[in-house]
């Protein structure tokens, strides 16, 4: 029989060789995110830019319902992870609600952001163990430009017109009042690893 030592020993100078590749997987999987999640966001901000130059505010609202579901569709199908946009202040609950991780996350974002940071260089990425699994788990916040006022801001940057049209399509709509700067929300991505 081993003694506790000994086994500690083995332990440790497995987790020393370990560490570094599982350190170098790990910016791997966190490259890998960053590039879905660029990719979602051009493919989304072309397609606010085509129906805000199309007809205003309120033709970019049918991008966001119905576009941008399925684009976070296709990118989760092709890529074989979960790819989500969550925010505390959600549009649409059925599938804009953060879990608990994902709260955390945008909860500490927010802090960093009153702190002084910028939201656009704000991300987390770690792996998590929870009941079905283990994860690696991924978030880049959504900043709040000029342009995401006409539809997320307060009554007096978003217009009449706009305001009926985001009542019509999105009657618990809670993600209003923000300014330019703020976190709006994030773009989260759930891998499983077993």
């Amino acid at each position: 029989m081993r003694s506790i030592y000994a086994v500690c020993a083995a332990i440790f100078a497995g987790s020393v060789v370990t560490r570094p590749a599982f350190a170098d997987e790990l910016e791997a999987w966190r490259n890998e995110s960053r590039a879905v999640t660029q990719a979602l966001v051009n493919q989304l901000g072309g397609e606010l830019k085509k129906a805000l130059a199309a007809g205003g505010p309120p033709q970019a609202i049918p991008v966001c319902s119905e576009i941008a579901p399925k684009i976070v569709s296709a990118l989760s199908a092709q890529y074989g992870w979960q790819v989500r946009r969550v925010s505390l202040k959600v549009r649409n609950p059925l599938i804009g609600m953060p879990d608990a991780w994902e709260q955390r996350q945008l909860a500490e974002f927010d802090r960093r952001v009153a702190a002084g940071e910028k939201a656009e260089g704000l991300e987390v990425a770690e792996v998590v163990s929870e009941p079905a699994g283990r994860y690696f788990r991924y978030m880049k916040a959504l900043p709040v430009g000029s342009l995401c006022l006409n539809c997320h801001g307060s009554d007096a940057t978003v217009s009449s017109e706009t305001a009926a049209a985001l009542a019509a399509n999105y009657p618990h709509d809670r993600a209003r009042g923000y300014r330019e700067g703020e976190v709006r929300g994030a773009v989260s991505i759930k891998r499983p690893l077993e």
